[in-house]
């Protein structure tokens, strides 16, 4: 079965005359609407031999319904969106048990007469979701279901209230993740400058690839290794023995904990057809952590214990949900699972991971409001250790409470910056997973020496590599909009310093500030092309360089450097040592990556994407 999702602003259409000899013979031969979900569909040839195939396409248009805040789904026959039509009976029998079982759901539904030729008029609105497709296979991956969940904002007292008439003031960012969240709320129209100076600096959609999937140019890439050598230096501090490891990407479905954890884990996912094998690729570090650790011998001694990789990730987001640094169907995920003993220990160890997720959002100057999705059980047991969460975030939070049993965690609480254009961005995250540990039979021995089954936290601290470099781009674009320079933290600055030598006899001089600078990490490089002064300074704006050298007659003569600052704009005189250990003082803490590019302008050719920084 194929499906065309329209959210419309009117939708209307008048049947004309019998396309078929099979034409549904219906009173319903025209119909007008407004705030609609359009939902073309095609039933293609096999669709009833699956017997679930009706319910899943229901929860795909349910979950896009509920999104869009529409008031109304009209079923519309199209045969347009397939090749292996089914014959005309099977459709109508399959598009009428659709109908019910929306109807059955709650949902008011109407639908049009199949085997007619019909005159439709449609206005669309603008905004990300408003087109969309899917494809409901026959006995294929079962997909997220539609659940019911109930709202609440819990204040900074640990109580808990309605969303619609909760008092906001002071929390603007908990209002509009509410709006978003809760009613829907979207921002037509509005583009993130962060995605736009995403892509200027070289992190790009792949056009030879599927869509979704990104390549990363020089620059990008530099920027993309420091985050994702950072990502691993933040996990490697904390309170934990942590373990780095590598694993492949796609997982065979045939193995029963990896099917399950696929159907739990709710998002679209890819899968791959190879020989007798259907294979799903990873969506996180989870299955080959898990597959590693039930072969580990573990005692309560060992307990907590992180596990840690950098995980090329993939979810089958739709074309109309991609957002270019955010939202893609190819990221890397920096997971972190950590194994504890029981859940009061997962509770301890969580409130630790919460305050570094805090942290590294400060460090960068931006805060978070919380999404607490919670099960109902485990809200009614620990109540306390939600409001406690609440307390140490310093706002409210919108809690979202699910029945018992659905998911394999507990509790999972998604951190969100509201971003310049005002969307609510998800980018770091923690959950306490109570379910895979049997799942993929991971014990450890307790002190009596019996074999149990450790509670797991899953927490990606900084969020995906490609989110938190958002954070930092959406970060700069903030700067912009309050008449300040953009810029990026020196530490994740695609070009850390780089030299301008006045003429070609300070050169050499160049060369051996050069030396002194890049022997400790430091991305440098030298503009020795044969250019003015004037254009060097402004093609270093123009790559966002956070430190720019000139060097000429008097600093040859004095042996220092004349140093522009971009985030500040100062310009100072310098000892060529003194102005190492300044840039060194600002780097402690962060990764040394190598420049992703020749050290000497003149050997590099025009870059594209810098272009659209001028």
């Amino acid at each position: 079965m194929r499906l065309l999702l329209i959210h419309a602003k009117s939708f209307s259409y008048v049947a004309k005359d019998k396309a078929i000899e099979e034409y549904e013979d219906t009173d319903r031969l025209k119909g007008s609407y407004s705030n609609v979900l359009v939902v073309f569909v095609s039933v293609e040839r096999g669709d009833d031999k699956d017997p679930s195939i009706v319910s899943r396409a229901a929860d795909e248009i349910i979950d896009v319904f509920e999104k869009v805040n529409a008031s109304t789904i009209l079923i519309y026959p199209y045969a347009h969106l397939s090749q292996e039509l089914s014959d005309p009976s099977t459709a109508v029998k399959i598009l009428s048990q659709l109908e019910k079982e929306l109807q059955d759901r709650g949902r008011e539904v109407d639908r049009a007469p199949f085997g007619w030729y019909k005159e439709f008029s449609l206005t669309c609105y603008g905004h990300p979701l408003s087109e969309l497709s899917r494809t409901i296979k026959p006995g294929e991956l079962g997909r997220a279901r539609t659940v019911s969940k109930r709202f609440f904002v819990m204040g900074l007292d640990g109580e808990l209230y309605d969303p619609g008439s909760f008092d906001y003031s002071g929390f603007e960012d908990v209002r509009v993740l509410v709006e978003k969240e809760v009613f829907k709320k979207e921002h037509e129209g509005a583009r993130s400058r962060a995605s736009e100076f995403m892509r200027k600096f070289g992190f790009e959609w792949e056009p030879y690839s599927d869509h979704g999937h990104m390549r990363y140019e020089p620059h990008a890439t530099a920027i993309l290794e420091a985050v994702s050598q950072y990502s691993w230096m933040v996990v490697r501090d904390l309170d934990i023995p942590v373990f780095r490891i590598k694993g492949t990407n796609m997982f065979d479905l045939r193995v029963k904990a990896v099917k399950e954890h696929a159907d739990l884990f709710g998002d679209r996912l890819y899968e791959v057809s190879m020989e007798d094998s259907k294979l799903v690729l990873r969506y996180a570090a989870c299955h080959q952590q898990f597959a590693m650790l039930k072969d580990w011998i573990l005692s309560y001694r060992d307990l907590p214990l992180g596990m840690f990789e950098v995980a090329d990730s993939y979810r089958y987001e739709q074309r109309g949900e991609l957002v270019l640094g955010f939202r893609m169907r190819k990221f890397n995920m920096p997971d972190l699972h950590v194994l504890c003993r029981d859940l009061d220990e997962a509770m301890r160890v969580s409130l630790a991971i919460r305050e570094r997720i805090e942290e590294e959002a400060r460090k960068v100057g931006r805060d978070y409001v919380a999404i607490i999705n919670v099960t109902e059980g485990f809200l009614s047991r620990y109540r306390d250790f939600v409001a406690e969460i609440v307390r140490r975030d310093g706002k409210p939070a919108l809690i979202v409470v699910y029945p018992d049993g659905i998911y394999y965690w507990v509790i999972n609480i998604e951190y969100n910056i509201i971003d310049t254009v005002g969307r609510p961005r998800e980018i770091a995250t923690f959950q306490i997973d109570v379910g895979n540990a049997e799942r993929f039979n991971i014990k450890y021995v307790d002190e009596s020496g019996k074999e149990r089954h450790p509670v797991i936290i899953h927490t990606a601290i900084l969020g995906s590599i490609e989110r938190y470099i958002y954070m930092l781009f959406d970060t700069a674009a903030r700067l912009e909009a309050e008449g300040k320079t953009p810029y990026l933290p020196l530490w994740v600055s695609p070009i850390q310093v780089r030299i301008i030598p006045v003429k070609s006899d300070h050169l050499d001089y160049a060369l051996k500030v050069y030396e002194q600078i890049s022997s400790y990490g430091v991305r440098c490089d030298i503009d020795d092309r044969d250019e003015s002064l004037a254009k060097k300074l402004r093609d270093a704006g123009i790559e966002w360089v956070s430190y720019i050298l000139i060097v000429g007659d008097r600093e040859v003569k004095t042996g220092t450097v004349t140093v522009r600052e971009r985030s500040s704009g100062k310009q100072m005189v310098y000892e060529v040592g003194d102005f190492i250990g300044r840039v060194l003082d600002e780097l402690k803490g962060y990764p040394r990556v190598d420049l992703s590019m020749p050290r000497f302008l003149s050997k590099r050719p025009s870059l594209p994407y810098l272009k659209a920084l001028e």
